[in-house]
């Protein structure tokens, strides 16, 4: 899995990561030119970011989580970053979390931007129920598709954060979306058990310019550290 490192404008060492997952047809180097990378630059946090080449074949053949945990995570630790949090977009969004489900206390944040949480169906059961927090889950069955074992199990793993505070092994999530995104309907669900500050909205859709504003309303909301004065 390639990576490309941006280092933080702060002249002395950091030890907080910032994992950069694109979605699914978008180019690591597309952080660069949409703006994400100047953001964190301009407010001068101390922070280096690691854009990562998740591409959509990690997560057809479903190696994305050891992939990140050999090629992106474990040398991030080795190298002595103690805070490592990821940012996804679409199904990067999606990997950020499966991610923090399958390896706790990785991560300490997670900020997913217009995140895929799976087909229609079980997003209508959980409405249906009145919302996360009442929804009753059902179990994951082995005649369930692969995909959809994921994503009950995904649904599963967010129904945690209802609890107040959630459990220790979940890392704090913020939620960016466009009200008009077509995925709009299952972030509005997620949005509902999240604190109104870790969730940003926009008019629009799903596309750049909707994930830029989103970045850059929620960056400084992020509890990242900054470079001393």
């Amino acid at each position: 899995m390639a990576t490309q490192r941006d280092r933080s404008p702060c002249p002395a060492r950091t030890d907080t990561l910032l994992v950069l997952l694109p979605g699914a047809y978008s180019d690591p180097q597309e952080f660069v030119r949409e703006g994400f990378i100047d953001e964190v630059r301009e407010r001068r946090l101390a922070v280096d970011v690691l854009r990562v080449d998740a591409h959509l074949g990690y997560y057809d053949n479903r190696s994305i989580i050891d992939r990140l945990r050999a090629d992106v995570i474990a040398p991030a630790q080795a190298q002595g970053y103690r805070s490592i949090w990821i940012a996804g977009i679409s199904i990067g969004g999606l990997g950020s979390m499966v991610y923090a489900d399958e390896r706790p206390g990785d991560v300490a944040g997670i900020v997913v931007l217009a995140p895929y949480l799976g087909e229609r169906p079980i997003a209508i059961d959980i409405d249906n129920a009145g919302g996360l927090a009442r929804w009753h889950a059902p179990t994951i069955l082995p005649e369930l598709a692969p995909r959809e074992q994921r994503e009950l199990r995904l649904w599963q793993w967010l129904q945690a954060y209802t609890a107040h505070p959630p459990p220790r092994d979940h890392p704090s999530l913020w939620l960016g979306y466009g009200l008009d995104d077509r995925f709009a309907f299952s972030h509005r669900l997620l949005a509902d058990i999240l604190p109104a500050d870790h969730v940003a909205t926009t008019e629009g859709g799903h596309d750049w310019p909707e994930w830029m504003r989103l970045w850059r309303r929620l960056l400084p909301r992020l509890p990242l550290p900054a470079c001393p004065s």
